[in-house]
């Protein structure tokens, strides 16, 4: 069956902030082209992208300028962002994941062990937007109420059509059964 019988899906539209620095950034053209209400802020954190309405933010990094630039200072920009964004991703970009990049992530996800950063590795700008959008949709409010709604339907239908199920509800009724002779 074809969804929405046939009809092209609604667009999910929504307002981004970003951070002023990102002004000219491929990412903000991307978004704007899609549609999307960006906001430009010199208050959020140098490479800061956030969907306030689903409660996410992404710290963009390309791993090439952190090779060139005093690690320190890139931890302490990680703890800013992560005092403020409960809900936050690293989003490391390189045209290629290699040896020195892999080690990089290793010594930010020992760095901020037990917190609740998560580390994701990106190649291009598309891969970057596609993966923002699609996680800050599935977070925002109506689109997780359908999703919890989805498994708990599907839940109750395995649990329902579940052999195991119907053998534990009719050893019940047998129990039942014996109990009141």
């Amino acid at each position: 069956m074809a969804e929405n019988d046939g009809q092209e899906k609604a667009r999910w539209i929504t307002t981004v902030i970003v951070s002023s620095s990102l002004q000219d950034h491929e990412i903000s053209v991307s978004l704007q082209n899609q549609q999307h209400r960006i906001r430009y802020s010199d208050s959020v954190e140098t490479g800061s992208i956030i969907f306030s309405l689903s409660g996410v933010a992404f710290l963009l990094a390309d791993v090439q300028d952190l090779f060139l630039t005093n690690g320190e200072l890139f931890f302490d920009r990680i703890k800013r962002f992560m005092t403020i964004h409960r809900n936050g991703f690293l989003l490391l970009s390189a045209a290629l994941h290699g040896i020195k990049e892999w080690d990089l992530m290793f010594r930010i996800q020992q760095r901020f062990l037990g917190s609740n950063l998560r580390i994701i590795p990106i190649h291009n700008t598309a891969e970057a937007v596609k993966l923002m959008l699609t996680i800050a949709k599935t977070t925002s409010k109506p689109y997780l109420d359908s999703i919890r709604y989805r498994m708990l339907m599907a839940r109750t239908q395995i649990v329902e059509q579940s052999p195991v199920w119907k053998m534990l509800h009719q050893s019940q009724l047998d129990c039942s059964l014996l109990n009141t002779s």
